[in-house]
């Protein structure tokens, strides 16, 4: 199974106001975090109880989690917690790819509660006393919350009485571990009943226990049966005075004094199967190029039937990439939809399944030249912080607007020069789609001289640069906190880069603010139309490019981890550093800090493996090891979506490596042994092979994007069905065009042709999917690792077995 995530953060409205200091506004950011393990933060929205953040993250689930959470922070001199939006991850899809207003709920620190604990319960008869005896065997716990980024848990269990009597016991502390195994068994003897047993789980601080959590499990009548039970249980938030976490509603009359959040969740778990399995829908994907009319092919009509065009254009561009189809894809799209345009000014100016297509191709193809083009002129922006407003209603001081103009004009101009000069750097498939596009818009339009540059332009900078700048956190562009007067200035670049595209055209260039004619009219002179017309040439003059030196490194990705001191042999605090690495096409370097000269370099041919450690070996989360000829350099990385996406990285890189290894171990060698095979011997070969990664240049899955589209048709089926039901109403009519609500079918008869093969195909697979899900609920025992007690009931899987599966 594989599951991603996109949460899309609005806004927020109706904080509560401080009730401190001068200032009543706040400096407001948000985090999201897969229970209490923080992923993501938005930037800090200054000086409102109304913040509009506009961001959004897309990411892969690594693990199983409870709730997905997103906290609203107040940035003062430490960050304060304002309150949080709590959802459970069996609700997700009731809000999936719509936007909700969410109440904003208090935090209470008995309700921050993660993790299981396992263990068993025994009845046993005293013959000698005749009475009972309860013994609780404690076996381990595991993703315990942690307290300031350590924990020292210890358990207390209590049994109460029907008497009203309480006895209580408790555990040893485990230092330094969320994981703990503690492997002991508490008795108790009563010839009372026994009435409940509440297990509760504590961080070991100096002055006050912090409490972790607690396991409530009532006992009336079981002592009677004899029994012994051994299970796992989900956590809760203390019971007395507090109350459980419920999953949000969608804000109504319900009177909330926290205020509200505005989110966009967009949550997918897929089941995917082996390759062969989707032979069927494999090749009526790729043959839709060559399917005559295009109306008729399996992706035109999946672009139909599926309502968000996006959710269509993103598994059908990564299959027909990964086999090489996507080109010869969009060209026939693209054909069928010029020759629908009577207006050359709105070619793809819509949100067509060729647009969003596009957009695609653009994002995964052209991530990279993306990155070798605007990430060193950006750096300068965030680094400068040069104040750039020249709205004379947003400054206070109008002396001002000069200066601001003049920095407004470095930083663009240098953006324009970076991107201008870049064309030899363009990707050779975008380059391809591009030379198409020109081609198809000069024959349909051969009096209009500018539309070759315009259908180029539209999507370069319209929909490709100038998002990219401002969102650059979207685009990995970097890591950095994006404050109000930053992202104004990205936004005042953004804006002028978006006029760049009409530069190339004889009108001039849109202008609903005043203030923006200065800069405008600084980007259109001859100059500066002739360096954007010779880039738009040659990113679609060939099909072949002249490809970028070698000798160029592109950053893949950088940030902060956690280093153990390489070929250290025994265990110790000091040995884990915090140091900077970056990622490029040539090495991973490490240093103190970014910016500062690298205190090591690893080249990537000297990575064999790159493979997870089991947690018994240093007692962290989120750990992964790099194997390099002499030594293993072991790295934690700041939460669980971090680490996956390093490993993921990281592997892809190494695949490609001649001498990479075969075999690896996933414990760590100390105190003279391997942990996970025991063997003594440093340089022994393996005990595991290593994992099967995807291949760096495609990074594509196409299985699972095959599942993908199986789910979407699915969930869409009565749309399909309602054009099969128009097509046989129109067969009669051989030669007619059948006109639907935002369709037209060409050829009626071999749409329905390619219609019904496509619902075969997805229904087919449905029932695979059916047999899958009662096979794991036949198998999976509730109660076991895999299916904790608690708020996490797996058996609602069996009610979720529809004929018609909606995705989740």
């Amino acid at each position: 199974m594989q599951i991603l995530g996109t949460a899309y953060t609005g806004e927020a409205k109706n904080l509560p106001s401080r009730h401190h200091g001068s200032v009543s506004e706040r400096d407001v950011f948000c985090a999201l975090s897969l229970d209490q393990e923080e992923i993501f933060r938005t930037s800090t929205i200054e000086k409102t109880l109304d913040p509009f953040f506009g961001e959004e993250f897309q990411f892969g689930v690594p693990r199983r989690f409870r709730y997905l959470s997103i906290y609203v922070y107040d940035h003062e001199k430490s960050d304060r917690i304002i309150g949080k939006v709590a959802i459970k991850r069996d609700d997700l899809q009731q809000y999936h790819n719509k936007d909700h207003w969410f109440p904003i709920r208090a935090v209470n620190p008995d309700t921050e509660v993660q993790g299981k604990v396992h263990l068993e319960v025994k009845f046993e008869h005293c013959l000698e006393t005749l009475s009972e005896r309860l013994c609780i065997h404690l076996k381990e716990c595991s993703d315990l919350t942690l307290s300031n980024g350590c924990c020292d848990p210890f358990a207390s269990v209590a049994v109460r009485l029907t008497n009203g009597k309480v006895e209580t016991r408790r555990t040893k502390v485990r230092k330094k571990s969320n994981s703990p195994a503690f492997d002991e068994v508490i008795t108790f003897e009563s010839e009372a009943e026994w009435s409940e047993i509440i297990v509760t789980l504590f961080h070991d601080a100096p002055g006050n226990n912090v409490f972790l959590g607690e396991v409530r499990i009532p006992l009336m009548g079981q002592q009677q049966q004899a029994h012994a039970s051994c299970n796992a249980y989900f956590l809760q938030p203390r019971k007395r005075g507090v109350s459980k976490l419920s999953s949000p509603t969608v804000l109504g009359a319900e009177e909330n004094n926290m205020g509200s959040l505005r989110l966009r969740i967009h949550y997918t778990a897929d089941h995917v199967f082996q390759a062969e399995m989707y032979n069927k829908l494999r090749d009526l994907v790729l043959q839709s190029p060559a399917v005559q009319p295009i109306t008729s092919s399996t992706c035109y009509l999946l672009g139909e039937i599926i309502p968000s065009k996006i959710d269509a254009a993103q598994p059908l561009v990564r299959i027909l990439m990964h086999h090489n189809q996507v080109v010869p894809m969009i060209k026939k799209l693209a054909t069928w939809e010029i020759s629908k345009v009577t207006d050359a000014n709105t070619i793809f100016r819509g949100n067509t399944l060729v647009s969003k297509m596009m957009d695609e191709v653009m994002r995964l193809a052209g991530l990279h030249y993306l990155h070798e083009t605007l990430r060193p002129v950006l750096d300068q922006v965030f680094m400068e912080r040069k104040p750039c407003e020249i709205d004379p209603a947003k400054v206070k001081d109008r002396t001002t607007i000069q200066s601001n103009l003049a920095n407004l004009k470095e930083y663009v101009g240098n953006i324009f020069k970076a991107i201008t000069s870049s064309a030899l750097q363009c990707p050779t498939i975008l380059c391809q789609v591009f030379h198409d596009l020109r081609e198809l818009a000069a024959a349909y339009f051969p009096d209009n001289k500018e539309v070759r540059y315009s259908v180029i332009s539209g999507f370069i900078f319209l929909r490709f640069f100038a998002p990219a700048i401002l969102g650059p956190r979207l685009f990995d562009l970097t890591n950095e906190q994006i404050d109000t007067q930053l992202n104004r200035t990205l936004t005042l670049i953004s804006k002028t880069i978006q006029s760049l595209c009409n530069l190339v055209s004889a009108r001039s260039p849109r202008c609903n603010e005043d203030y923006m004619i200065s800069m405008y009219q600084a980007f259109n002179t001859e100059t500066h139309i002739t360096a954007v017309r010779q880039y738009l040439e040659i990113i679609s003059a060939s099909s072949h490019p002249v490809q970028r030196s070698v000798d160029i490194p592109v950053v893949l990705k950088e940030g902060y981890m956690i280093k153990r001191a390489q070929g250290r042999k025994r265990f110790g605090r000091k040995n884990f550093k915090q140091r900077y690495f970056r990622l490029t096409t040539q090495d991973l370097t490490y240093s103190k800090y970014k910016g500062k000269e690298p205190l090591c370099s690893i080249p990537l041919a000297n990575i064999l493996a790159v493979e997870r450690v089991h947690h018994e070996s240093f007692k962290k989360n989120n750990m992964f090891q790099i194997v390099q000829p002499q030594r293993v350099l072991y790295l934690q990385a700041s939460n669980c979506v971090e680490e996956k996406e390093w490993v993921d990285m990281l592997a892809k890189i190494c695949r490609t490596n001649d001498h990479r290894l075969q075999k690896y171990h996933p414990g760590a060698f100390i105190n003279n042994h391997w942990l996970c095979c025991k063997s003594t011997n440093e340089n022994t070969i393996g005990c595991c092979d290593v994992s099967t990664n995807l291949d760096l240049q495609t990074n594509i899955d196409a299985e699972r994007e095959f599942a993908r589209l199986q789910a979407l048709t699915i969930a869409n089926m009565d749309r399909l069905e309602n054009v099969m039901t128009a097509c046989e109403c129109q067969a009669v009519y051989t030669g007619d065009i059948c006109y639907l609500p935002n369709s037209v079918i060409e050829d009626v008869q071999s749409c329905f042709k390619t219609l019904k093969q496509l619902r075969e195909a997805a229904l087919n697979l449905e029932q695979e999917h059916r047999a899958y899900l009662r096979r794991v609920a036949r198998e999976t025992k509730y109660g076991s690792k895999q299916a904790p007690i608690g708020d996490d009931n797996y058996l609602l899987l069996a009610g979720r077995i529809d004929p018609l599966r909606k995705p989740c």
